[in-house]
């Protein structure tokens, strides 16, 4: 009898823990976003502050740097120059020589005087040899794990920080999609090196990224760390215009990422284009991209080929192209290496970059952070970087789709319950 009793109760925590990790935020679009002004239009720049906020702020610089062989040594440089606070937050931090770099640089810092903070996510750093993490530790950093694997918090075990911060003194960030492993180095030259990119930043809205950080220090570890040295006071260096977009599950389980893409979306008149290392939207997304078709913009779609990390996710996004593809969005595969960009491209003007996935785990489940650029000088710089890019793609057709074998559709039929975990 007793027996019967504890594994019923063992079974039901079990499914309260993954009915919790599976669960959506009440906060959900379940709509379709009107299309009501134009990505260039004042009101649409309104509306991002006053929706989603923090504000737009002008007077920044924004410079994009193209694989391992420019983002590891700029980043390495910056951390180096530091002579007050470094503060860091990846998801991905595994043992190589390039973890290894990033642990002598942020090491050799603090033991100069310099307050150095690292935030990396549990599951993302599993691969983190504990010696290079008692390393930096033993070398005066703080270094915390967010939601480290405990009885306490398996309700929470699903939300990850996928957020990739660098804050330099208050006063250079870096932000993008590169993890510190070695697969980033080089300039994908093959499958064995990965194509990234990653953002180096000046400005005011470097105050923002450090306020991200701060965001998941002060929910770890509950304190709060502010002075000069972390939020000093900012001068314009250029003339671009940007905010730095975050979310979090853990603040209210909403789906504010998901918001932003949306009402970015329709907004487009002219040309959305996307490179999404893993794409897999949902219905409601899918409607305003066809949305936007039907307002007359060329849509362009470059995802990984055949070089992906996760299987999975290659045939959980396949089964949404159909519809796409039959209202005229181009998609193109990415033929070198695994492509693990993440840039969306609305009208030339509002360019979007960070660690967010084009894909539901993103929207709803992980910690995340954008850096939203309003910019036609960057936009066409960007535009530039994406058809780069498209040269070394194929375009995918709607035959090639209708063609796809049985187990393909077989495999997309059974991965569908579970899209939003991927």
């Amino acid at each position: 009898m007793w027996t019967v009793i504890v594994i019923t109760a063992l079974l039901t925590a079990v499914a309260i823990i993954v009915a919790t990790n599976f669960h959506k935020p009440e906060k959900s679009i379940r709509f379709p976003v009107k299309h009501c002004h134009a990505v260039r239009d004042p009101q649409f720049r309104l509306e991002m502050d006053a929706m989603l906020g923090p504000d737009v702020l002008e007077g920044n610089r924004v410079t994009a740097l193209q694989n391992g062989d420019e983002i590891f040594p700029a980043m390495l440089a910056a951390i180096r120059s530091a002579t007050r606070t470094i503060t860091f937050e990846t998801y991905i931090y595994w043992s190589g020589k390039t973890g290894k770099a990033f642990a002598d640089a942020l090491k050799e810092r603090s033991q100069a005087g310099v307050t150095v903070h690292v935030m990396l996510d549990w599951a993302g750093s599993e691969k983190m040899d504990k010696r290079l993490l008692d390393e930096l530790r033993d070398g005066g950093v703080e270094v915390e794990r967010y939601h480290p694997l405990r009885w306490f918090n398996l309700a929470r075990m699903n939300n990850r920080t996928h957020r990739k911060m660098l804050v330099v003194d208050g006063r250079i960030g870096f932000t993008g999609g590169v993890g510190i492993a070695d697969q980033w180095t080089g300039h994908a030259q093959d499958p064995e090196h990965w194509r990234d990119i990653h953002f180096r930043v000046e400005g005011p809205v470097v105050a923002q990224m450090q306020a991200c950080f701060m965001d998941n220090w002060i929910k770890t570890t509950g304190t709060v760390q502010h002075s000069d040295g972390y939020y000093p006071e900012l001068e314009p260096v250029a003339d671009e215009a940007m905010h730095l977009f975050v979310s979090s599950p853990a603040a209210g389980g909403n789906s504010s990422m998901h918001m932003m893409y949306l009402l970015a979306i329709a907004a487009v008149k002219e040309s959305f284009d996307l490179e999404a290392s893993y794409f897999i939207p949902d219905d409601i997304t899918i409607k305003a991209i066809l949305s936007a078709r039907d307002r007359g913009a060329r849509v362009r779609i470059l995802v990984p080929g055949k070089y992906i990390d996760s299987k999975l996710v290659r045939m959980a996004s396949r089964r949404t192209w159909g519809v796409l593809l039959a209202a005229g969005v181009e998609i193109y595969e990415y033929q070198p290496t695994m492509m693990h960009n993440k840039v969306l491209i609305m009208d030339r003007h509002m360019v979007s970059v960070g660690s967010t996935n084009f894909d539901m785990r993103s929207f709803n489940l992980n910690d995340e952070a954008s850096l939203n650029v309003y910019s036609d000088a960057f936009g066409a710089t960007m535009t530039g970087v994406f058809e780069a890019d498209l040269r070394h793609a194929k375009g995918y057709t709607l035959d090639m789709w209708h063609r796809r074998p049985l187990w393909q559709k077989l495999g997309e039929a059974m991965m569908l319950p579970f899209e939003s975990q991927l």
